[in-house]
């Protein structure tokens, strides 16, 4: 077993200035996916060397496109007129970010053969919603000894209402529908930051989408794309992980990089709990001095408090004053970090899709387990309100989605540290 490990002790109320992050993990990967719709050049920026950007550089050469350094943020993304459109099992099954590549390979060489995808054991996360999209397009599709086979002779727009606004599947049909005969209208869309930050990438491709942070997207077919060059936005979860941080801790810290209207639900649950939250020039300033208030919370989508949050905000209520019922709404496995918070003291019970909250004075740091990316950092922040010291093992987990939990939490005054 690997002794990697973040050791979390807790010690002054955090204060100081940080720079976000490109939020690699939920945009970035997306993009460099989106790139196979152009033969050419194609160079992102402000890409951050989380873990998975290692398995989707792989994904995307295994399918031939050659992939160089540009700067020390930037990649350089070289697609070739033929692709090789099949994503292997070995790579797919690491990542829930590889299914991204199904919609363009549809779009540029009329098949794919994509393993099912992995990532995270949170719930279920099926793709009937991708399918039932691309069907609508004109795709054949079959699942077939662990792998997606699809194929497709044209492809034609069409009208198609998501029964839940999946931002996966919303990716999908967007990326297929770019190059599709005809106009393409979306439903029920996802609205997510990151949406919008892709219709910006895919649009300065050439495509023409309107519609962006609606629940309606309408995408006008075009005979062919473009290659680009994007900047990708700035990572709104590692900014609310770092929020839900000052706010378990205390202090007051400023966060450069991001908008508090990406953000907006995050600020206004931690205004219930007694957190001041303002927007400053180009960033947002969090600060707490009092004992945190408990109020209840429950997960949705965009714009509604997103499940990538609910274990940090229980992470941070487990001090609290007062009782909250957590309600998670998106994935039905994903309280599975509980038992490690059981471990440093916190009162939490769990029925279904609810987790009572009962707020203790203060937690006793032990030994946990990450289970997933935000199950990680939930524990890194509890760590920050427990006596003694907390060692958070599998910290690879956390590390799929942040660049550098413990070098960002350290540069505002938290005691953590990533040891091997």
């Amino acid at each position: 077993m690997s002794s990697d490990r973040y050791v979390v002790r807790a010690g002054s109320p955090l204060s100081g200035t940080v720079q976000i992050s490109g939020m690699t993990k939920n945009a970035g990967l997306k993009q460099m996916a989106a790139a196979l719709l152009a033969p050419g050049e194609t160079v992102i920026h402000n890409l951050t060397p989380v873990d998975d950007l290692g398995v989707m550089v792989s994904l995307l050469e295994a399918i031939g496109v050659e992939i160089t350094p540009r700067a020390q943020d930037s990649l350089s993304l070289r697609v070739p007129d033929q692709l090789i459109p099949e994503a292997p099992y070995e790579l797919v099954s690491r990542m829930r970010a590889s299914i991204n590549v199904l919609g363009p390979l549809l779009a540029r060489s009329g098949r794919a053969r994509v393993a099912l995808p992995g990532g995270d054991n949170i719930g279920s996360r099926k793709l009937n919603l991708h399918f039932h999209g691309l069907e609508a397009l004109g795709v054949e599709l079959r699942v077939e000894h662990g792998f997606i086979e699809a194929s497709c002779r044209s492809l034609n727009g069409a009208r198609v209402v998501l029964e839940y606004p999946s931002v996966g599947a919303t990716e999908t049909i967007m990326t297929a529908a770019v190059l599709a005969k005809g106009e393409t209208v979306i439903e029920n869309a996802a609205r997510e930051p990151e949406i919008c930050d892709l219709v910006k990438f895919l649009n300065g491709m050439g495509a023409h989408i309107s519609g962006a942070g609606t629940s309606t997207l309408i995408i006008e077919g075009v005979s062919a794309l473009v290659p680009a060059e994007h900047t990708i936005i700035g990572d709104r979860i590692e900014a609310g992980t770092l929020m839900m941080a000052c706010a378990a801790a205390g202090g007051d810290i400023t966060i450069k990089g991001i908008s508090l209207s990406d953000l907006e639900m995050v600020g206004r649950k931690l205004g219930e709990l007694g957190v001041t939250v303002t927007e400053v020039a180009d960033g947002i300033r969090t600060k707490r001095s009092e004992r945190l208030t408990a109020c209840d919370v429950q997960t949705l989508p965009y714009p509604g408090f997103s499940t990538d949050f609910m274990p940090l905000i229980v992470a941070a209520l487990a001090t609290a004053d007062g009782t909250a019922i957590v309600t998670e709404n998106i994935f039905e496995h994903r309280f599975a970090f509980v038992d490690e918070l059981h471990r440093m003291g916190a009162d939490v019970r769990t029925e279904g899709r609810h987790a009572v909250v009962r707020g203790v004075a203060r937690l006793s740091g032990a030994p946990v387990r990450a289970f997933d990316v935000r199950a990680g950092a939930a524990l890194v922040i509890a760590g920050l309100t427990a006596d003694g010291e907390t060692t958070v093992l599998d910290p690879h987990h956390a590390e799929r989605g942040y660049a550098d939990l413990a070098g960002k939490l350290r540069s505002v005054g938290a005691d953590v540290e990533r040891l091997t």
